[in-house]
């Protein structure tokens, strides 16, 4: 466990709304750090004692454990952060995946202390079906192009990943419209996130 909690902004959202997109447009702002859930797994040692566990979950089709999926995301974290590639002191970590369930979300409080969480919201699932299609086929992955699967993790997001919303003061969670181009949508989260950084900054130099 970190002497301080990591001063984390999440990113929020159900599929398809570019959360991941515009997490890796922030991480390039000197002053926020961006880790996404996909990454941590990305990166995993296969031969490692948390890598074993992962493939032997994911080879089956399961889900991993939360306390398993927390652990690795510790354990990366950490790393980047004996690294310097991420400075606590000085950099707000944006994730983005994680947590994915209100029990992840509980865990987590022990490491980290959300400012704010920005929430990009759809008002038309269809745009936002079609705009999953879309991505899955560009990036030829046929199978996730199927409206059957598309629906499934969407029901997966509004049971499981939604309700994670609630386990935060109303007051840090932050609407923005997903639904706008990627600049457009930028724009809104930085009016939300600046000022957070802002005031970070004015904490760090005291």
């Amino acid at each position: 466990m970190p002497d301080t909690k990591y001063n984390t902004l999440l990113l929020f959202g159900a599929p398809g709304s570019g959360k991941g997109t515009q997490g890796k447009i922030l991480g390039q702002i000197p002053g926020f750090y961006h880790l996404s859930c996909g990454e941590v797994f990305r990166t995993l040692n296969s031969k490692s004692e948390l890598g074993r566990i992962f493939v032997e979950y994911s080879s089956k089709g399961l889900l991993v454990p939360d306390d398993v999926t927390i652990r690795m995301w510790r354990e990366n974290i950490r790393a980047q952060e004996i690294l310097s590639i991420y400075k606590p002191d000085d950099d707000l970590l944006v994730l983005d995946g994680i947590p994915r369930n209100a029990n992840q979300a509980k865990i987590m409080d022990e490491y980290i202390d959300v400012l704010e969480v920005v929430h990009l919201v759809c008002s038309d699932e269809e745009k936002m079906f079609s705009r999953l299609r879309k991505r899955a086929l560009k990036e030829n992955r046929v199978d996730d192009a199927r409206e059957d699967v598309i629906r499934r993790r969407w029901k997966v997001y509004m049971d499981e990943t939604k309700p994670v919303l609630e386990h935060y003061p109303r007051d840090i969670v932050k609407t923005v419209d997903a639904l706008g181009s990627p600049a457009s949508v930028l724009q809104h989260i930085l009016e939300r996130v600046v000022p957070i950084q802002e005031s970070h900054f004015k904490n760090v130099l005291g």
